[in-house]
Order: C-alpha cells, then sequence, then structure tokens
C-alpha cells in the first residue's frame, strides 16, 4: 500500500496497515530511519528490553544452546 508524504506531519499510515500489523489505538511505537527506510515498532516495556539485551548476549546465547541440546540428549540438569 502507497501513501504520499505531504507537506505537512504527521505522515499517516492507512488503517489496513495498522491493523495488519496488529497496532492498537493508543499503543506506543517507536519510529526508527535508516538508509531511506522507515520502520515502525511497538515500543518495549522495560522488561521487554532487557529480555531483548539478553538475547543477543552471546554467554546466554551459548547457555541456552548447551542447555536445549542436554534436553534434546535427555540429560536431566543435576540438583
Amino acid at each position: 500500500m502507497a501513501v504520499t508524504v505531504k507537506n505537512k506531519p504527521p505522515v499517516v499510515v492507512p488503517p489496513a496497515v495498522l491493523r495488519r500489523a496488529g497496532l492498537k489505538n493508543g499503543q506506543d511505537l517507536e519510529v526508527k530511519a535508516s538508509s531511506g527506510i522507515v520502520t515502525i515498532v511497538p515500543k518495549l516495556s522495560p522488561d521487554e528490553l532487557q529480555d531483548e539485551r539478553e538475547i543477543r548476549d552471546p554467554k546466554i546465547v551459548a547457555a541456552l544452546r548447551k542447555g536445549h541440546q542436554e534436553f534434546l540428549a535427555g540429560q536431566s540438569p543435576s540438583h
């Protein structure tokens, strides 16, 4: 779906696009721009933001991968 950027802000996102994206009235959004691309995403809560940081941490990713492999092998953690 195309929209036209006009001389007056704000840019209007068509309701059909908002529905397809699952965005709700009153929801906080974050707008990012880079190299001619504008990205609009729901603003994360502090807990969600921490989760996002943690899943990008290589040490945490390695620990999760190791735990998953152990689970698949039928190993349980020792208590």
